[in-house]
């Protein structure tokens, strides 16, 4: 039995080893999930304290206009009061403000303009689903609704889908179409990723506001898109982009959408605009970072518009960096249309 002794005392040993070890493991195991459990706590008692002292708080602007479009209530402007109707629409994250600097060289140029919140951007009243059905549902009852014949549309960004769905929807609405800085096809960008479920309530909401409230990301986001020949935001500037994000409605409206992702058209139904006998056109700003350089020719080849306008310099959002440029090419393109309505007999 004495020789027994030793590798009974190593084992013991050993045995010990692994037992303080475990031990070690369980208490590092608890406080982690301790530190864990504190850090869910604190963070959802924060979320939810923040989000009670931050709630909805914008309001539309003074004298904001407002037109009955189906089931929602539109919010709009107006430029000039007389001449053939331009419509514009416009963009993700966008508004009818985004049209102020084109909509007034056009106006001057004698046309009677309009710019629209689609439902879930700018001051529209929301009301769900936004997706492109909807939306397309939106512009058209918006044509009629203010007696507009057959008006030249523009679409800019992810609004040249919207604008596009509306011509193929019901072609007498429309008189010309214009794609700015848009292709209007289905590609599937901005859909909601899988690891995005795993953002909840309340924790989405206390990030949209943050997000929302830094004047230094709203300009960030405004100077990425718009390039350096655009203005500098002031502050007015910057409550502008930020306002219509802030509006009751405006979060569960911006989640849904980004969910859905950026609308569009597969390229067979999009290809039916070319069969189209109506005036179109395409314009790009040449220094476009959402689009690949063959874009514009593209995308012109694709709905029959002919050699697309590719502006020189210009970022993705050209109604701002190069408002004059994009005015004079939507006036080239409502000349073609008016042409053409006089040519059928129109008045």
């Amino acid at each position: 039995m004495t020789l027994d002794q030793p590798d009974s005392a190593e084992s013991e040993a050993v045995a010990a080893g692994v037992a303080t070890a475990r031990g070690r493991a369980r208490r590092w195991l608890r406080r982690t999930v301790m530190v864990i459990a504190a850090s869910i706590v604190a963070v959802t008692a924060f979320s939810f304290g923040y989000n009670a002292a931050t709630p909805d708080r914008a309001t539309a602007p003074i004298g904001a206009a407002y037109v009955q479009t189906g089931d929602i209530s539109t919010r709009y402007r107006q430029w000039g009061d007389e001449g053939t109707p331009i419509v514009l629409v416009h963009g993700f994250i966008e508004s009818a403000d985004t049209w102020q600097y084109v909509a007034a060289r056009l106006a001057a140029a004698g046309h009677r303009v309009y710019a629209l919140d689609l439902d879930g951007f700018g001051y529209t009243h929301r009301g769900a689903p936004f997706d492109l059905d909807h939306q397309t549902s939106q512009l058209l009852e918006f044509i009629t609704a203010l007696h507009l014949e057959r008006p030249v549309v523009v679409g800019h960004s992810s609004g040249a889908a919207i604008a596009a769905a509306a011509t193929l929807r019901n072609p007498q609405a429309v008189g010309g179409l214009m794609f700015l800085d848009g292709d209007a096809l289905a590609t599937g960008a901005g859909s909601r990723s899988p690891l995005t479920h795993l953002l909840i309530e309340p924790y989405r909401t206390t990030l949209l506001r943050l997000a929302v409230r830094s004047d230094t990301l709203v300009e960030s986001v405004y100077r990425k898109a718009c390039g350096p020949g655009c203005p500098r935001l002031d502050a007015a500037g910057v409550d502008q982009w930020r306002r219509p994000l802030q509006i009751p409605g405006a979060e569960p409206a911006l989640w849904a959408m980004l969910t859905l992702g950026v609308p569009g058209l597969p390229p067979a139904r999009l290809a039916e605009l070319a069969t189209m006998p109506l005036p179109k056109s395409v314009v790009f700003g040449a220094q476009d970072s959402v689009f690949t350089s063959n874009a514009p020719t593209r995308t012109a080849e694709q709905i029959g518009a002919g050699t697309p306008t590719v502006i020189p310099g210009a970022a993705h959002l050209t109604p701002v960096n190069s408002p004059t440029p994009v005015a004079t090419a939507i006036l080239a393109l409502a000349d073609r249309a008016t042409s053409d309505h006089q040519s059928l007999g129109g008045h």
